[in-house]
């Protein structure tokens, strides 16, 4: 029997903290909940956890600082944020600074749940593809070398969030194939949620500012009007004379 999936949570308010515990273990979870920022931030770095929910107004360290500390030692480890919603530059930053994605407040025991899953699941089907597809991609001067989860462009390194990088796999693993907002939703992130493109297309955008030469007019991830996104073709990186 495996073992359960063990979820750090920090997360000040009590009854929200309660709330998430009772929830998360009824669904079998192992949870472990942190009241403040500083501890919160020594158990997130010690790596023994599966997955980091943060509160981002915490007594002590904040969770934007927990998540940047964590990121600089931990590019891969799963990070959810828990965000007022009426506070949008918080998800704004929280994405920059290498969250996977943000729970809103107030939220629904059934969407975080549903997050929690997406989280977990999106683990399993990227080992079970990097076990499959361990050979690097190479796009022009891009390489991506799924064994390494590292990217490098004209032999510079690339430094991308968890979420990033995976948009940038699928689609170099499928150049040509147009995937609409909600299909990027249920592929990178693991669930069906309408009302969630702005987060693709927040992660679209950080994506193209570090990897394309003039973001303003890309050459690898396109827009397709009207449908969604797609990567260039091997042919249409042929001809399209790269600027550096």
């Amino acid at each position: 029997m495996s073992r359960a999936k063990s979820i750090l949570l920090v997360e000040d308010d009590s009854d929200i903290a309660d709330l998430l515990l009772l929830h998360l273990s009824d669904a079998g979870y192992d949870v472990e909940v942190v009241e403040d920022g500083d501890k919160g931030r020594e158990r997130a770095l010690d790596g023994s956890h599966d997955l980091v929910i943060l509160d981002i107004m915490l007594p002590g360290t904040d969770g934007f600082d927990i998540c940047r500390d964590l990121r600089a030692r931990d590019r891969s480890k799963p990070v959810l944020m828990i965000t007022a919603k009426t506070e949008e530059v918080d998800k704004v930053l929280g994405l920059e600074l290498g969250a996977d994605d943000y729970i809103t407040k107030p939220f629904s025991i059934r969407e975080v749940l549903a997050r929690v899953k997406a989280v977990f699941r999106r683990i399993e089907v990227d080992h079970e593809a990097a076990s499959d597809t361990t050979q690097p991609i190479s796009v022009g001067p891009l390489t991506i070398e799924p064994t390494k989860r590292k990217v490098s462009r004209g032999g510079e390194a690339v430094d991308l969030t968890g979420k990033e990088y995976e948009l940038l796999l699928l689609f170099a693993r499928n150049p040509g194939r147009v995937y609409s907002r909600q299909e990027l939703l249920e592929d990178v992130w693991g669930y069906q949620y309408s009302g969630y493109s702005h987060t693709v297309n927040t992660h679209i955008n950080r994506l193209r500012n570090k990897l394309e030469p003039d973001p303003s007019n890309p050459i690898y991830v396109r827009t397709v009007w009207g449908v969604g996104y797609r990567f260039a073709e091997p042919e249409e990186l042929s001809t399209t004379r790269d600027s550096e």
